[in-house]
């Protein structure tokens, strides 16, 4: 699988987990954290799709966003959704990291 495919699936996965947090809860910065960090993971693939620089930059960025909100939850509450958001930022910090270690 392609990197810009790798980041656009991570951006669906949490501008829609966002946004059904915000649809079950109520809960307004649920949606905004899940949809600015989506579009940081769509933004970084189209940029890497079209050759663009900062791409994985940008997804890489989006990785440590996700992963310094979500890991401290995850550890804390033990709970399943700031679990998942955490192996989702870990996932892109490899894949995104390992881009971007090659360019250097």
């Amino acid at each position: 699988m392609s990197l810009e495919n790798i980041a656009y699936v991570l951006g669906a996965l949490t501008a829609g987990g966002g946004t059904m947090g915000y649809v079950r809860t109520g809960s307004v910065p649920s949606i905004a954290a899940g949809v600015t960090v989506g579009l940081l993971y769509g933004l970084g693939g189209y940029r890497i799709q079209n050759r663009q620089p900062y791409g994985v930059e940008l997804t890489l960025l989006a990785s440590i966003v996700l992963g310094g909100s979500s890991i401290p939850r995850a550890i804390r509450l033990r709970k399943p959704v700031p679990t998942v958001l955490s192996v989702i930022s870990v996932f892109g910090l490899y894949t995104f990291g390992n881009a971007f270690r090659k360019t250097l």
